[in-house]
């Protein structure tokens, strides 16, 4: 049976987050056992997860950073036919909803620029009905604080976590994760 989200992040709180082929090398040796892949094809994308699955680890894309797709629904299929992935992660309620609904782990993103964007937030969750919120960036712990309290889905920080002391401090704003594609941050904690 399938852990849930929080379960699943609680065990894991550092996820690792790849953008290069340099950062999947480094992963696969890596103690982290999540990891977001923000980057690859259409053509790469089944072998970067493949590699990562067969390091024993749990793989999320963000489908919105794979060349060659649209924003379309339909990309939720073809990561389902073509990739092992076990979550998608997008900015786009109707991708996040469709990926729930074809029997994946979900984080909805979202980039916090303004109050405009925060005040947003909470109908976008409802609208994709996902299992996480991913907040970028994730070294604002006042805003992790408000959006904890916006929202009923756990909370990931990612972006701009670059040491140990921002991990700590948004940990402490409420975050349940973060996510770094620095290889010092996956190591220190």
């Amino acid at each position: 049976m399938r852990e849930n989200m929080l379960d699943l992040l609680a065990d894991n709180p550092i996820i690792a987050a790849i953008k290069d082929d340099a950062g999947l090398e480094k992963v696969v040796q890596s103690n982290c056992h999540l990891v977001f892949i923000l980057y690859g094809n259409i053509c790469s994308i089944g072998q970067i997860v493949a590699e990562i699955k067969a390091a024993g680890k749990i793989a999320f894309v963000d489908i919105d950073l794979v060349e060659g797709t649209s924003n379309r629904e339909i990309v939720v299929d073809f990561m389902r036919k073509n990739t092992e992935a076990d979550g998608i992660i997008s900015s786009k309620p109707a991708i996040v909803r469709a990926a729930k609904m074809k029997g994946f782990y979900t984080i909805h993103r979202f980039f916090l620029i303004d109050s405009m964007s925060y005040h947003n937030l909470p109908k976008q969750v409802a609208a994709s009905k996902t299992d996480c919120v991913e907040i970028l960036p994730g070294c604002m712990p006042k805003v992790l604080g408000w959006v904890q309290d916006a929202i009923s889905q756990p909370v990931i920080a990612s972006g701009l976590v670059c040491d140990k002391e921002d991990v700590l401090t948004a940990l402490r704003a409420g975050a349940v994760a973060i996510s770094s594609t620095s290889p010092e941050v996956w190591d220190d904690i």
